[in-house]
């Protein structure tokens, strides 16, 4: 699972991956081949861990797990009246890639979009199977931002394959508690409504990660009224490319969701169509709500600009106070400052203190006035600083 800003895909050797240098002002490195590669050739990242096979086949009455060591010991649950969930976690093997791919007698380009990543999520129809990219995020337990991976499924007839990136997390933990415990209609039945129920915990997952973001965005509106700095512009800035991000994971897969709703399948019944239609009212939810929280960040940077001009008018405004007040005195001590000896002041015995007495009243009276005309109640801000 990669961190948002740390997507780029660095270049292997030998291989027909063309990527962007990593840096953290990538948002989403989409995959694509070199010209002239040959199609269906898969590129592995010399750190991808390396692939652990879970399965789940269950029916409504009988449940097992078994830890796989090798993909051929899938094969006989793929043909049985049971369902047979197989999870595969990590892509670190092309070997085992291989034979799974054998074993699920999956096309040259299911596997291609399954093993290099990150591919757009998409949806894609073949005779007996239907391939489902979606990208799946997760919030960082101690720091801002989310992490991003590729989830990929195969459905078949009686069978569904993921695969996943990493084995760090994944949100399909409640998926695997309802099958456990046998709680609510997945046991009760077919694949497709298996990958409903997982594709429904993926688009699921966005919304903690967008409930942080909200918080983010209203401390952020503090700040940028109370103390704008430049640390701020910075952190308005962070907030607006990691919610760009995440519009451009959410846009595909509700497109990809609309397109198995109005296409269809005969690997998926009427009734989970009837659940996508949901999963696809929460895939606008959460596309509704990034849009809304891309206007507020937007916004913030207008807010933080006005918020920086009026510091800058109450700064200028102290400043022709302070240089009008001196202005008067400047004049008296130009004046007599110049010693000419025909100025009969110059020999008054009390010329000095009289010269304090005039400079100090003119003082007192031109800050009386500008205090009269509320020049001085705006200046709180500077004085927090």
């Amino acid at each position: 699972m990669k961190p948002i800003f740390l997507m780029a895909r660095k270049n292997l050797p030998n291989s027909g991956l063309v990527s962007q240098p990593n840096n953290e002002e990538d948002l989403f490195d989409y995959h694509f081949d070199k010209p002239g590669a040959v199609p269906g050739t898969l590129n592995i990242e010399a750190d991808a861990s390396p692939p652990t096979i879970v399965l789940i086949d269950y029916n409504e009455t009988n449940e097992t797990r078994l830890a796989i060591q090798k993909p051929e010991a899938c094969s006989p649950y793929l043909n049985t009246k049971s369902v047979s969930w197989v999870d595969v976690v990590g892509l670190g093997n092309e070997e085992i890639l291989q034979r799974l791919g054998q074993v699920f007698e999956l096309h040259p380009l299911i596997l291609e979009d399954v093993v290099n990543v990150p591919q757009r999520p998409k949806v894609e129809y073949y005779e007996d199977q239907l391939v489902i990219i979606a990208l799946m995020v997760m919030p960082k337990p101690k720091e801002k931002g989310f992490w991003s991976e590729q989830v990929s499924f195969v459905l078949g007839k009686h069978y569904l394959l993921t695969v996943q990136e990493e084995p760090l997390r994944d949100s399909f933990q409640p998926v695997r508690d309802r099958i456990r415990t046998n709680t609510g209609r997945v046991r009760h039945t077919g694949a497709d409504y298996l990958a409903y129920a997982l594709l429904d915990a993926v688009i699921d997952g966005f919304f903690p990660v967008l409930e942080d973001y909200g918080e983010r965005i209203e401390a952020l509106e503090d700040e940028v009224i109370l103390n704008p700095t430049p640390h701020t512009l910075e952190k308005i800035y962070q907030l607006r490319r990691e919610l760009l991000a995440l519009r451009r994971a959410i846009w595909p897969q509700r497109s990809a969701i609309n397109n198995l709703i109005r296409d269809g399948s005969s690997l998926i019944s009427p009734d989970v169509q009837i659940y996508l239609r949901d999963c696809y009212d929460h895939t606008i939810q959460v596309l509704d709500m990034v849009e809304t929280y891309r206007e507020l960040a937007s916004s913030l940077m207008d807010v933080y600009l006005s918020s920086v001009g009026h510091k800058m008018n109450e700064i200028m405004k102290l400043l022709t106070i302070i240089s009008t007040i001196f202005i008067p005195l400047t004049f008296i001590a130009g004046v007599y400052g110049m010693n000419f000896k025909h100025m009969p002041e110059l020999n008054w015995t009390w010329s000095y203190f009289v010269c304090w007495l005039l400079m100090i009243l003119i003082s007192v009276v031109l800050f009386f006035f500008f205090w009269r005309r509320g020049w001085f109640k705006d200046f709180s801000s500077l004085r927090n600083d």
